[in-house]
């Protein structure tokens, strides 16, 4: 199972990439790590963050897809009827643009960090942009106990 560590400000969350479930999206995500932007307040879609991605395209359709994520399912919305986007939810989710109702590929999972979330919804909410950073963890160990990941490939 491939790993995520994401970035985002002070917060670190691991996401678990839905390969089975979103093959296609992630596939051509991959290709992107690591992979920087802003997280800003989602505008129509309830307690999300979104990182646009303006007329950017990942050769991708829809798959996994769902208009309603749960805190911690990150969507990418493949462009159509609003612009490209991933969408990082930490609470209720309706996901929408001002055209209305919007499905996204749910194509990773936050496994670690969830208690998290809302502290980076709220921050992202009141203090703007937040730097968002995915990365590819290669190999997992132990350090005093606790996970250590590292994202550097193996040598």
């Amino acid at each position: 199972m491939t790993q995520v560590l994401i970035t985002v400000g002070s917060f670190v969350f691991v996401a678990n990439a839905e390969e089975d479930a979103a093959p296609q999206t992630w596939s051509e995500f991959r290709k992107l790590l690591p992979y920087k932007n802003k997280l800003i307040q989602a505008r129509w879609s309830g307690e999300a963050a979104w990182a646009p991605m303006g007329e950017f395209k990942l050769d991708v359709g829809f798959e996994n897809h769902t208009s309603y994520p749960a805190p911690g399912h990150i969507i990418f919305y493949p462009g159509g009827f609003s612009e490209t986007e991933i969408l990082f939810p930490y609470g209720g989710v309706s996901f929408a643009s001002r055209m209305g109702q919007l499905a996204g590929n749910h194509f990773m999972t936050v496994t670690e960090g969830l208690n998290q979330l809302h502290a980076l919804g709220e921050k992202a909410l009141w203090e703007g942009a937040q730097d968002i950073l995915f990365e590819k963890i290669y190999r997992s160990q132990r350090y005093n106990g606790a996970p250590w990941h590292t994202i550097r490939p193996p040598s």
